[in-house]
C-alpha cells in the first residue's frame, strides 16, 4: 500500500497529510516510522489511502491501534470486512470497532488554531471537557448503534467481546483534556481541573472527582453521563483510548536526532518530567493507552489480554462505583514533540504536531 505519494491536488489533501509529506529533511524518520506500524495492515475496501491523505484522523487511529496489536502479539483475522479488527489473545478472540471524536460540523477543527501562549492563557478547561464528551458520545452512540444494526448477529462477532477504541481530535487543544471527559463520559467520574488550579489549597490531596449527572449539548438537550452504568449498553464491553496517538507518537518513536521531547510520567513517586532528543527517549506505543472495561458487558474482556506495564486498565466497583485500577500510578500523562527542520535554505524551522 502506497500511503504517502500524494493522489489529489493540494486543496483536496488534509493539512496534517500536507505537513508530513511536505519533503523536508527530518520528515523521513517519521514516515518510515509510520510505515513501520503500516506493515502488514491490508486495503480491505481499496479506499483507506484517499481516507488518510483527505480525511487523516481514522486511518492514522487505525494504524496506531494496528501497532499495538502487532505490538502486543496478537493475531489478526483479515477475512471479514467489519467490524474492522478481528483480534485473537490466546484462547480469547473479539471484535474491535476504531473510532474518532471530531468537530461538529460548524466547529473549528483541531488544527484550525496554533497552540499559542494566548490559547492556553484563555483556555477554559471545563468548556473544553464539555465539547469533548459531547463529541465522545456522539462516536460513541455511532457506533454503538452500528453494532445493533450491523454487527451483532455475524458469526464472527456473536457471543464474543465487542470493543470500542475511540481517540479524539475534537478541537484545538484535544491533547489537553487528557483522559476526564472519558471517563465522565463512561461512569460521571469527573475531576474539575479548572477548580482545582483556582484553589489547590482545598484539595491537598490532589484534584478531587465528582458526578456531574450530564452535560448539556449547545441546543440544551442533556446527555445523561456514566455509559457504562446503563444496561442499554451491555454489548460494549470496553473502551480502548488514548489522547497521545497522535502525530507526537511518531516524533517520539522515530528516531529523529532534532526532535525534541518534552514527557509527563506519572510514577509512584509522583509526576516525573522527561525531556530527551528523539533518538534517546524510551517512549512504547502502548505508553498512554488505556482500557475502561464495563462492569455489566454482556461479554467481558479478560484483564490479561491489554495487561502490561505502563498500560493503564480501569474498571468500577458495581456497589460503590468507585473506580478500580492497575498501572494508574505508573504511565505517561503528556507529551510535548518538537521537530527542527531544515528547509532548502538550510535553515531550521520548528514544527510540531500535537
Amino acid at each position: 500500500m502506497d500511503l504517502l505519494t500524494p493522489l489529489y491536488d493540494e486543496e483536496k489533501l488534509h493539512q496534517h497529510f500536507k505537513t508530513i509529506s511536505d519533503g523536508r529533511i527530518g520528515r523521513h524518520y517519521q514516515r518510515e516510522e509510520l510505515l513501520r506500524w503500516l506493515q502488514g495492515f491490508p486495503d480491505r475496501d481499496k479506499k483507506f489511502v484517499k481516507e488518510f491523505q483527505t480525511t487523516f484522523n481514522s486511518s492514522f487511529w487505525e494504524i496506531y491501534l494496528h501497532a499495538v496489536f502487532q505490538e502486543y502479539g496478537l493475531s489478526l483475522d483479515w477475512s471479514y470486512p467489519a467490524p474492522d479488527f478481528l483480534v485473537s489473545a490466546g484462547n480469547v478472540t473479539f471484535t474491535v470497532e476504531a473510532t474518532t471524536a471530531n468537530h461538529a460540523a460548524d466547529a473549528k477543527p483541531e488544527w484550525g488554531q496554533p497552540m499559542t501562549s494566548g490559547f492556553y492563557d484563555n483556555l477554559d478547561f471545563n468548556e473544553l471537557n464539555r465539547v469533548a464528551i459531547i463529541r465522545l458520545a456522539n462516536a460513541f452512540m455511532g457506533k454503538s448503534e452500528k453494532f445493533k444494526d450491523k454487527y451483532a448477529n455475524h458469526g464472527h462477532v456473536k457471543g464474543r467481546p465487542f470493543v470500542l477504541a475511540v481517540a479524539p481530535f475534537e478541537q484545538p487543544g484535544f491533547h489537553l483534556q487528557a483522559y476526564r471527559p472519558i471517563e465522565a463520559l463512561l461512569f460521571d467520574h469527573y475531576v474539575d481541573e479548572a477548580e482545582y488550579i483556582a484553589n489547590p489549597e482545598r484539595f491537598p490531596n490532589g484534584p478531587a472527582s465528582k458526578s456531574l449527572g450530564s452535560v448539556e449539548k449547545d441546543n440544551g438537550a442533556e446527555i445523561e453521563l456514566g455509559f457504562f452504568h446503563n444496561p442499554r449498553f451491555a454489548h460494549i464491553s470496553a473502551v480502548v483510548f488514548s489522547h497521545l496517538a497522535t502525530w507526537g507518537k511518531v516524533d517520539a518513536m522515530c528516531g529523529n536526532p532534532d526532535a525534541f521531547i518534552r514527557s509527563i510520567w506519572l510514577t509512584p513517586e509522583g509526576m516525573k518530567p522527561v525531556v530527551a532528543r528523539g533518538n534517546e527517549g524510551s517512549e512504547k506505543i502502548t505508553d498512554g493507552l488505556r482500557v475502561y472495561h464495563n462492569p455489566y458487558a454482556s461479554e467481558r474482556l479478560p484483564l490479561d489480554v491489554f495487561r502490561r506495564e505502563g498500560v493503564v486498565q480501569i474498571w468500577q466497583d458495581s456497589d460503590s462505583r468507585g473506580l478500580l485500577h492497575e498501572e494508574a500510578d505508573n504511565c505517561l500523562q503528556s507529551r510535548t514533540a518538537i521537530t527542527l527542520l531544515r528547509g532548502t535554505d538550510k535553515d531550521f524551522e520548528g514544527s510540531a504536531l500535537p
